[in-house]
């Protein structure tokens, strides 16, 4: 089944604003860091039921090499970006965007 890659525009701004805070960091690295959410959006769309439920029927992708995750929901073919948030945040913040 193949399936689309909604991205909530929520997400679309966390991913922004940890791309810009990377990129004060090191040059490069803010880069790096959007190769990593990609690499993960691909992980979750081949295969979107094998990550971890972390809160009723909201999964949980991690992002390699970098202390964030990716929060989504499927819905039929769809599947439902909701946040991209460092793993220390509150759950509140990701859990909020249902």
């Amino acid at each position: 089944m193949s399936r689309r890659l909604e991205v909530r525009p929520q997400a679309r701004s966390d991913i922004e604003a940890a791309h810009a805070w990377y990129e004060q960091q090191f040059l490069g690295l803010g880069e790096k860091f959007v190769r990593a959410v990609d690499e993960a959006f691909a992980a979750l769309l081949r295969h979107p039921e094998m990550y971890a439920r972390v809160h009723r029927d909201i999964r949980r992708v991690l992002v390699q090499r970098f202390p964030y995750g990716v929060y989504y929901l499927v819905r039929g073919d769809a599947v439902v970006v909701l946040a991209c948030t460092h793993l220390r945040r509150h759950p509140r913040v990701w859990r909020s965007r249902r």
